[in-house]
This record gives C-alpha cells, sequence and structure tokens, in this order.
C-alpha cells in the first residue's frame, strides 16, 4: 500500500531532483559482452520532466554511479544539473542548493536506497518508488504506486503540478 503524504508541500517546489539508478530505470545494470552499458527510461517519465520544466520547475540529478548514458539522457531533456559520481549525495545536494538558493521546502527528491537518505531527510517533499528498499519508503513523505523506471518519476510530477495549479 502506497504512503500517502500530506500534499501541501508541493505548493513550494520549484526543483526535482531525481536519483538515476532504481528511480530514473527499473534499477538493473545491463551490460553486452563487449562491456557496453544499458539503461532502460521511461518515455512518460521523460515527458513529464519536459512538462515540469515548462511549468518552470527545474530537474536535477544526483548520482552514485558515472554514465555517459545518464548525460546523454539529462542533455535529450534539458536537464542541466547533473551531478555524477556523488556516493555521498548531500554534497550535491548542498551544492545545488546554494547555486539556486532555494530553501529545502522548495526542492523534492526521489530516492530509491539507502544513499538517498541523507537528501530525503533535508527537502520539502520525498518520495520514493513503489520497489524501494524498506528504509526509504518510510522515511519518504510519499511513496509511489509506480516502480523505478515505470513510471514514479511521472507519478511525483503529476502530483507537483496538480498542487500548483
Amino acid at each position: 500500500m502506497a504512503k500517502k503524504a500530506n500534499l501541501i508541500n508541493l505548493k513550494h517546489i520549484k526543483l526535482l531532483l531525481l536519483d538515476v539508478d532504481g528511480v530514473m530505470t527499473d534499477g538493473g545494470l545491463y551490460f553486452s559482452n563487449s562491456g557496453d552499458e544499458f539503461k532502460r527510461f521511461n518515455a512518460q517519465d521523460g515527458y513529464g520532466i519536459v512538462k515540469l520544466q515548462r511549468a518552470g520547475i527545474q530537474v536535477g540529478i544526483i548520482t552514485g554511479r558515472v554514465s555517459k548514458i545518464v548525460e546523454r539522457r539529462a542533455e535529450e531533456l534539458g536537464i542541466t544539473e547533473v551531478y555524477q559520481n556523488f556516493e555521498n549525495k548531500i554534497n550535491a545536494y548542498e551544492s545545488i542548493k546554494r547555486k539556486f538558493n532555494f530553501a529545502d521546502a522548495n526542492i523534492a527528491y526521489i530516492g530509491d536506497d539507502e544513499f538517498d537518505l541523507a537528501v530525503l531527510k533535508c527537502v520539502g517533499f520525498s518520495a520514493a518508488p513503489a520497489d524501494a528498499v524498506p528504509v526509504v519508503k518510510k522515511q519518504s513523505h510519499y511513496v509511489c504506486t509506480h516502480g523505478g523506471g515505470n513510471g514514479a518519476v511521472r507519478e511525483v510530477i503529476d502530483l507537483i503540478l496538480k498542487n500548483q495549479r
């Protein structure tokens, strides 16, 4: 059963930050015999990201891994704030917050694993995909009905847009 939050927190969101593996993707790590990496992204999540940006809300990525695929997807979606190789994600979060001069209340974050906990505890609105680890679900304001890479990002975006209208 999904955990539903007091959605009043969404009225002040100016920035949505996303983890990648397990949030923007299904969390699977796919490699070919030649060592090429593959990731599966959800097109509806992508369109939601574009809609959110058109509504004036910025989107950024914080991930612990490094991948050219993430750079490419971010570029396709017009995401300029991409922080890769941040196992300690709170450092990236604090840097982004300072750069835009946003308060915690202005930032939403979607994460799925223990690496995300520090950021989830700071933001004005936190969400977890349905298939996130239990400790992340417990810490989040909202638990999606959709899994990572399967519409969780779009679900949160639709909530933000609906509550800001």
